[in-house]
């Protein structure tokens, strides 16, 4: 064998692991810069609709829920969505209905459907509901701080916005490794690439947050234009970027229960997650794999263990990702997760990405889907079609 071919894969290997440690700390800063960055204030307070689709009993539902009808803001119009009378879910709405009479809420009851994506679906029986200019659609599992939607507001009154998306953290639902493991992907790896990449340009729509006007909506081809599709958020920003317009990023991070329960349900959800980006985003998808330094030092211990450097480069990588996984986990106020979670999570990681390069399909909310090269969802054969019916409940 040509010498130079011996040593290629441990010089890739070790140039993954330096090129992270490079991209680990960067991530950082800008997570840093973004946190203390001045936040833009709202110049009005326009009425505002938050839609929040429901399906099923998820953990800390309620706790999540809540925290909307707390907002402190003057105008504000909730509206919740079900496709089934007796789904959990609509119990939970409706018991934080009564204990808040006060706040202007709906619970919509429609089991249409309107295409493979059930999120949208619901999104589309619920919208007749929904009575003000500005909307945001909000994920079941958020948990926010009372003055989100101004800050939500604020960033979609700057100049030349269409969009408002914003990054989160995760709250683990219990203390299983599962859960902390989900939860350390976001807190320690997501929320600062999502930071980098817009630094570096990119504008994205992450669905935790989608705010925008019922024009813009409109102009963008409305929820009826993403309901063929599993990366809804992705699609419903490029619609709007099409239009001319921007997507800001809010100030405001709101934290997403992270309930995997068992190591399968876990590589299920991030398997799902992987397969969309991919889709979406195919060469960011695979540049992505430098965020996993502590992987690729590992690697390199593997392929060259009898030299001494590549165990020096596995510390100095380790200490690289551990700090700023804590320091972002402070400056973000995102749970503290043990460092020996650390390696574990690289590997995961890089496990994930893996199987999402070798295959399509998704399960959501009891279906297999598959994502096609534009992005499109194929339903498989445990998709089912949702009984037809329509009721309004208003607290």
């Amino acid at each position: 064998m040509i010498p130079w071919l011996q040593h290629a894969p441990v010089a890739f290997a070790a140039g993954m692991a330096t090129t992270g440690i490079v991209q680990t700390l960067l991530g950082l800063a800008g997570v840093r810069r973004f946190v203390t960055a001045r936040a833009p204030q709202a110049g009005s307070l326009p009425p505002v609709t938050i839609l929040k689709p429901l399906h099923g009993a998820e953990p800390l539902l309620a706790e999540a829920l809540e925290t909307f009808f707390r907002q402190e803001y003057p105008v504000l119009q909730l509206v919740f969505g079900v496709q089934r009378g007796d789904d959990p879910a609509a119990s939970v709405a409706r018991a934080l209905m009564v204990k808040y009479p006060h706040v202007d809420a709906a619970l919509v009851v429609d089991g249409t459907t309107h295409g493979a994506n059930g999120k949208i679906g619901n999104l589309i029986n619920m919208y007749p509901t929904a009575r003000h200019d500005v909307l945001i659609v909000s994920d079941s599992d958020m948990h926010v701080a009372p003055d989100y939607v101004r800050d939500v507001v604020a960033s979609l009154e700057a100049p030349g916005v269409g969009l408002v998306t914003s990054i989160y953290i995760g709250k683990p639902a219990h203390g299983g490794l599962p859960a902390r493991l989900g939860a350390a992907y976001i807190n320690q790896i997501f929320a600062s690439g999502a930071v980098m990449s817009r630094a570096l340009g990119r504008q994205d729509c992450l669905g935790a947050t989608m705010a925008l006007r019922r024009a813009t909506l409109q102009r963008a081809g409305g929820f009826s234009a993403l309901v063929s599709y599993v990366a809804d958020d992705g699609v419903l920003g490029r619609n709007v970027l099409a239009l001319g317009q921007g997507i800001a990023m809010t100030r405001a991070v709101p934290a997403t229960t992270v309930s995997d329960a068992t190591m399968a349900a876990l590589f299920s959800h991030e398997l799902r997650w992987a397969r969309t980006i991919r889709a979406m985003a195919p060469t960011p998808f695979v540049m992505s794999a430098v965020q996993f330094p502590v992987f690729w030092a590992l690697l390199t211990v593997l392929l060259a263990p009898l030299h001494v450097w590549p165990y020096l480069l596995l510390a100095l990588t380790f200490g690289a990702r551990a700090t700023s996984g804590r320091q972002g986990e402070r400056l973000l106020g995102a749970a503290r997760m043990p460092l020996w979670m650390v390696p574990l999570r690289d590997v995961l990681s890089m496990v994930v990405m893996g199987a999402a390069l070798a295959g399509r399909e998704v399960a959501w909310r009891g279906e297999i889907l598959s994502t096609a090269p534009d992005q499109a969802l194929v339903q498989g054969e445990q998709a089912r079609a949702a009984p037809r019916g329509l009721a309004h409940e208003k607290g």
